[in-house]
């Protein structure tokens, strides 16, 4: 059975000895990311901090969700140590059988809604993850809600924006992303604000799917309920008409403006350095923050694998690319890539080798 929450998981995974809670005071700037850190180095568990340095109890952050296979297995409702090939199969037997969401009218993600000059990103312990970043950052693991103004299609992916003032978040989805495509060929084009919502401490299923990588026009929310294997819930946002999980602990809703940019990054990433300096990203104004009572803010400190990003991710990629692999005739059986490769290679099983199954393969 699905979990409903992102607080129902952290209680499983505290009982599995999956999670641990950190009740002394971490500092926001750097400690808070550097413990992440130096914890998914080492395949610890998930950090569950209860009391953040400027900010009160009621503001909690969640470290590290899926970043071992076991928690993976748990937010699946598999057994904790079910293997890596098992967790694979069973991901891909839930994937093929989409479930559509559920709207609902009422939801713990509406327990307090903040809009008008009383917005301030501030309120919350965004956590200024490296030495050198560019500042601190919100959707590290959360999930980015856009739509298609020309079709029914809401697209959810993994996007990372930094705070670049109480009302403004700075990005730069990659123009071949789908969130860049829909931006640019729909919103800018025409000059037009793109509505947005940042959803953070969703159910842990919700948020893996929005990292993964799927066809353009897949609906992330029916793969969601696919591997959840019950619908998801959804609410309308209070700005916009976009619908978001309605048990999340914190949505960030706005508009990417058509005609501003704002300096974004460095960021510390994957290979254990910031691959790039300062950029002018995409800008959007929040118009409004809605979240329950003392709201859990996720988050991962990404950097050397293993983590979240590097073990959740190639996941759904592996399948895609065996799925690729086998529609253009290749005598494939399996694809695994593994966390620390981070997708940038791919162990490809086959039925029979040599020289033209290498270069089927490889075009």
């Amino acid at each position: 059975m699905a979990f409903k929450n992102i607080r129902e998981f952290i209680k499983t995974v505290e009982k599995t000895g999956d999670c641990i809670q950190i009740n002394r005071e971490v500092d926001w700037d750097q400690e808070l990311g550097a413990i992440g850190r130096r914890v998914c180095e080492m395949s610890g568990p998930a950090l569950f901090f209860n009391k953040i340095k400027d900010y009160s109890d009621e503001h909690r952050v969640f470290s590290g969700s899926l970043g071992t296979y076991r928690r993976i297995a748990i937010a699946l409702g598999m057994p904790p140590d079910s293997s890596v090939r098992e967790i694979f199969t069973e991901y891909d037997r839930r994937n093929q059988h989409p479930i559509k969401p559920v709207i609902v009218k009422e939801g713990p993600c509406k327990e307090n809604i903040i809009t008008g000059d009383e917005v301030d990103l501030y309120r919350f312990p965004a956590p200024m993850i490296h030495t050198g970043d560019g500042g601190r950052y919100l959707g590290t693991w959360a999930i980015t809600v856009c739509k298609d103004p020309d079709s029914d299609w809401t697209n959810w992916g993994m996007y990372r924006f930094m705070v670049y003032n109480r009302r403004h978040l700075t990005g730069q989805p990659r123009l071949n992303s789908q969130l860049g495509l829909i931006l640019h060929n729909k919103y800018i084009s025409k000059n037009e604000p793109m509505p947005i919502a940042l959803v953070l401490g969703a159910e842990p299923i919700t948020t893996f799917v929005a990292s993964a990588s799927y066809r353009k026009g897949v609906s992330e929310v029916d793969q969601a309920g696919a591997l959840r294997q019950e619908p998801v819930e959804l609410i309308k946002c209070e700005t916009n008409d976009l619908l978001v999980p309605a048990t999340a602990e914190i949505v960030i809703e706005g508009e990417v403006l058509p005609d501003r940019v704002g300096e974004e990054g460095p960021f510390g990433e994957y290979p254990g350095y910031r691959t790039e300096g300062i950029n002018m990203g995409v800008t959007w104004r929040v118009k409004a923050i809605t979240h329950r009572n003392s709201p859990i803010l996720s988050m991962i400190a990404l950097g050397v694998p293993p983590d979240a990003n590097s073990v959740a991710t190639p996941i759904a990629s592996s399948l895609a690319v065996r799925d690729h692999l086998k529609r253009h005739g290749c005598p494939v059986i399996d694809v695994y890539s593994p966390p620390h490769a981070v997708l940038h290679t791919a162990i490809v099983s086959v039925t029979k080798g040599g020289r033209e199954t290498a270069d089927k393969i490889l075009d």
